[in-house]
């Protein structure tokens, strides 16, 4: 049974003429009685009453009509469907965020794919460090990473989404609370709480801001992420470096300071360079388009001088 049949046979039924069944088709009237007449022998019924004045349905043809439709409309949204996921807009994207980045980061991405790629679904994974999302890209657990970079290895594709300011966190009753200039040789002989994993790139942020004023940061307490972290600051056992982002939280017991000569840490979008997707490449485009992810800087190659022509 081919499906230009059916269609010429729902035209026919929805008509009960077959001139106009034909001039919808932009098909010959000969050519389509005989479309007809194929079918109602292939199924071994009749499905139309003829006559000189008047083209009916048969009770045989009123189902067939039905259940045509019925599969025709199916066969589209299949289609449609299919279209739609290997454009890459349809399906699901599972994503990451380190940190607290999702209080910054997740609300703008959020609603620039529900803007532009509204049949994108996010599954989303939050307060996982750079080394965790990392694995989870490698391992094919996440799809696309909110993390801080550096990245080791080539085989992810990293694109900077924006660089934070590092801000001091202290517990409420600090002498550092309401002191409005600070700078990271004040922090010489505070005690810090830092990250529990050796591999953090924020961990590596705060030693490096540390030495540069000429010490380096005595390590009393660990976190496995930044909602401990902050929750052992308010608790009074040390302060803490942490990214500008953090700001959007809202944390009885801890206030945050900016502080002059610490590092700035970067936040970038990341993927897997070798394994090509759709959905990816529309939630990358969908993010740039959005002004979310900054586009991608051309490098232009130097003026040659007219001696070395």
């Amino acid at each position: 049974m081919e499906l230009r049949h059916l269609y010429q046979f729902v035209a026919v039924a929805e008509t009960c003429h077959f001139g106009q069944a034909a001039k919808r088709l932009h098909l010959a009237q000969p050519a389509l009685s005989q479309s007809v007449r194929q079918l109602e022998a292939e199924l071994g019924v009749t499905l139309l009453t003829r006559t000189t004045r008047q083209v009916s349905l048969t009770p045989a043809g009123e189902f067939f009509y039905r259940e045509t439709v019925r599969n025709l409309d199916n066969l589209e949204r299949s289609n449609r469907g299919v279209r739609r996921i290997a454009d890459g807009r349809y399906g699901l994207v599972r994503i990451g965020f380190t940190g607290t980045a999702a209080f910054d980061q997740l609300p703008p991405i959020a609603r620039a794919i529900k803007q532009r790629v509204p049949g994108i679904a996010l599954e989303i994974h939050g307060d996982l460090l750079t080394p965790a999302q990392v694995e989870g890209l490698r391992s094919e657990q996440l799809d696309v990473a909110v993390l801080r970079p550096p990245v080791a290895g080539d085989d992810l594709v990293v694109r900077t989404i924006t660089t934070e300011s590092l801000l001091l966190a202290v517990p409420v009753d600090h002498r550092y609370a309401a002191e409005a200039a600070l700078g990271m040789a004040d922090l010489m002989y505070e005690d810090f709480v830092m990250y529990a994993d050796t591999h953090s790139v924020m961990n590596d942020a705060v030693v490096r801001s540390c030495r540069a004023a000429g010490f380096s940061p005595r390590r009393e307490h660990e976190a496995p992420d930044t909602s401990v972290l902050l929750a052992l600051v308010a608790a009074g056992l040390g302060v803490a470096l942490v990214p500008e982002s953090v700001r959007a939280l809202q944390l009885n017991g801890v206030v945050f300071r900016d502080i002059a000569g610490a590092s700035t840490i970067d936040l970038a979008l990341a993927w897997h360079r070798d394994r090509p997707s759709a959905l990816v490449d529309a939630l990358v485009a969908a993010l740039e388009d959005a002004g979310v992810l900054p586009p991608l800087e051309l490098s232009v190659p130097p003026a040659q001088s007219k001696d070395a022509l």
